[in-house]
């Protein structure tokens, strides 16, 4: 399963880039406001710092700016997505899109019925987001489980799943052991991930019987 960090803080990219831990990045509008920057200037920061795909999304709902506002944001890097709405608009942007080369991340999906028409308009990601369908009731990685049935009936189609709205380290494994490609996570997901209080434990007992031999491994 491939990672892509979730945010637009340009130090944690960075720092998580470094451990190879990440492959690419999702931002929003909302991501971007917090950093209080010119959204295109931190978009290409975010392509420069890492090689995966970087998901910046278009801000209109119309057909005809969101396309405009996508061929702008894929003239920034090479490895931009151009992000658009599930919306019949977006859905024909996406098409436009890619019929140019440029991938795109279909994102607030919410049923199988959208994924199906997404991947159909040529996506290059689908983001069904699992958390917000739990906060509601429903059972977010079934969601994840039947566009993953559905894509696998199609050579044709070639959308990777990504999901989204991860809210802990049990998203990323269900999402996981469903064969899902690529989670979409905070960093603080991807920072509980490598963490359990067993090993913190157990190395805490190595580094006491070591302290005990009065031995060094340097000088």
């Amino acid at each position: 399963m491939k990672f892509f960090v979730d945010t637009a803080d340009i130090a944690e990219i960075t720092r998580l880039a470094e451990t190879g831990f990440v492959d690419g990045v999702t931002t929003n509008p909302s991501l971007i406001a917090k950093t209080g920057r010119d959204m295109l200037e931190v978009v290409r920061e975010i392509c420069a710092a890492v090689e995966g795909p970087v998901s910046a999304e278009v801000t209109a709902t119309d057909h005809e700016t969101m396309l405009k506002e996508g061929f702008r944001l894929a003239e920034l890097a090479d490895n931009v997505a151009v992000k658009v709405p599930l919306t019949a608009d977006g859905l024909l942007t996406c098409r436009r899109l890619a019929e140019q080369g440029i991938a795109v991340n279909v994102t607030l999906c919410f049923s199988p019925g959208q994924a199906l028409m997404a991947a159909k308009a040529g996506a290059a990601f689908i983001s069904p987001f699992v958390g917000r369908l739990d906060d509601i009731g429903q059972d977010g990685m079934q969601l994840i489980a039947d566009i993953l049935q559905i894509y696998d009936q199609y050579d044709e189609f070639a959308t990777e799943v990504l999901v989204a709205s991860v809210r802990g380290p049990a998203h990323v494994i269900a999402a996981a052991k469903l064969g899902a490609d690529i989670a979409t996570v905070p960093p603080a997901v991807i920072h509980a991930l490598l963490q359990h209080p067993l090993t913190d434990k157990g190395l805490a007992a190595f580094l006491a019987d070591w302290e005990k031999t009065g031995q060094k491994i340097l000088g």
